[in-house]
């Protein structure tokens, strides 16, 4: 099969930074699927991985999300058949999806939304998985509550942020508040559903003052470090700060005086380390499919990139680093034949 990864960690700028290559299929374990991939996004730990993770044998294959129709089922496998539709965000263990076929457990894959496209479905899990894991795993929340508390998501027009605004929207009765300062990214956070939106150029805590709102749970997606004291300033006591990114440093000695909680979230820990509840991401996706049927969720796709190969894939990494990328970044799959 084709594929697309990388030899040597570096800049999206050197001359080989993406190849194309020939590989063999993966035959599938116990519990997975093998999926013929028909459409992909791009996330920032595909930057991550390219930019700083050197590979061990060979190329090393990117991509996380997909969406595609399982082709092949282990002999363990329950949940799935063949000719099913999926979408699910992977396991950083594993070799990616930027390739025509990808194995993958069973356990961390949704049914793909039937109303949404194969590209604009690979657009949704990763992003769902970090959202939905924040709300309900990290600040511990549980649907329909939230009356009278409000969000702060630090970084509202991204992938992760898109989702989880609308996720605390319909699902919880939270006041949710974003970050953001063009106007392209002000008006895509209002569509996502935003009741305020703050500017990050300014101190967080002198924009959430002007509010009057201090928000019981922060969702810092982006540049904890620099946030990191006014985060502290603005939230209540007893809140709950919840971050993805990776600050060189966090002191949480500060967090006493208010007796605030710092959680992080990794939506690969559960595939990582064969947790036993790894099948809390097969429910969730699937639910986050229904939700998307229903129209209770809108995609949060903003860019299509074409098919997927090297050029295209090397400028949708060029968007994703230059850190004016609204929404999602998506590809048909590999070759013209998944487009």
């Amino acid at each position: 099969m084709k594929a697309i990864g990388y030899t040597d960690a570096g800049p999206i700028s050197a001359e080989n930074a993406l190849i194309e290559f020939e590989t063999d299929i993966p035959k599938p374990g116990p519990n997975d699927l093998l999926v013929e991939v028909r459409g992909i996004s791009v996330n920032p730990v595909d930057v991550k991985v390219r930019a700083g993770a050197q590979p061990d044998n060979g190329p090393r294959i990117l991509g996380f999300d997909a969406a595609g129709t399982v082709k092949e089922v282990g002999s363990d496998v329950t949940q799935f058949r063949s000719g099913d539709e999926v979408f699910y965000a992977g396991d950083i263990t594993r070799p990616g999806t930027n390739a025509e076929f990808h194995r993958v457990d069973e356990r961390i894959v949704g049914r793909k939304p039937s109303s949404l496209s194969f590209a604009e479905a690979a657009g949704m899990p990763l992003t769902s998985i970090t959202a939905w894991e924040i709300l309900f795993d990290s600040f511990g929340l549980k649907e329909g509550e939230g009356a009278g508390e409000a969000l702060l998501v630090v970084g509202g027009a991204g992938g992760v942020g898109s989702i989880l605004t609308q996720l605390a929207k319909k699902l919880t009765k939270l006041t949710v508040i974003v970050t953001a300062s063009r106007d392209a990214t002000r008006e895509w956070s209002e569509k996502m559903g935003a009741d305020h939106i703050i500017n990050h150029h300014n101190p967080l805590d002198e924009e959430m003052k002007a509010l009057g709102i201090s928000p019981r749970y922060v969702a810092s997606l982006t540049h904890t470090g620099i946030h990191y004291e006014a985060i502290q300033a603005l939230i209540k006591p007893r809140g709950h700060i919840a971050l993805i990114d990776d600050p060189e440093s966090l002191d949480v000695i500060p967090l006493k005086k208010k007796a605030l909680s710092v959680s992080w979230e990794f939506m690969f820990t559960r595939s990582m380390f064969q947790t036993e509840d790894m099948n809390e991401q097969h429910k969730l996706l699937n639910r986050v499919s229904k939700l998307l049927d229903d129209g209770t969720l809108i995609p949060t796709v903003n860019n299509h990139g074409g098919v997927l190969n090297v050029e295209s894939l090397r400028a949708a990494h060029e968007l994703q680093e230059s850190g004016k990328a609204i929404g999602k970044t998506v590809l048909d799959g590999l070759g013209t034949e998944c487009s």
